[in-house]
């Protein structure tokens, strides 16, 4: 078992991309890749009100049947690198 996989078949992936959405569903974008830049987890929050803080963290953890391949190349060049940034200077825990 690597440090980026747990007994629950996780694997820990890395922040390498916040987006906001262009409609008015008011939703933050969080994409989280693998160091290798293969796989990525997507998640959506929505802003509910501008007081609405919730913390995003360096790294978290996804089900492996959550997680869906980077087909395309320089896309995975892209996320391979800053995942890897992000492992390098930040704590998982982190909030970015």
């Amino acid at each position: 078992m690597t440090e980026d996989a747990d007994e629950d078949d996780s694997v820990r992936v890395w922040l390498v991309e916040r987006t906001y959405s262009d409609d008015e569903q008011n939703l933050i974008i969080l994409t989280y890749a693998t160091t290798d830049g293969r796989q990525y987890f997507r998640k959506e929050r929505a802003l509910t009100s501008f007081d609405d803080v919730r913390e995003t963290t360096a790294a978290v953890w996804a089900a492996s049947e959550n997680l869906g391949r980077v087909r395309d190349e320089a896309e995975r060049e892209r996320y391979a690198a800053e995942a890897q940034r992000m492992a390098e200077k930040h704590d998982p825990d982190d909030v970015i």
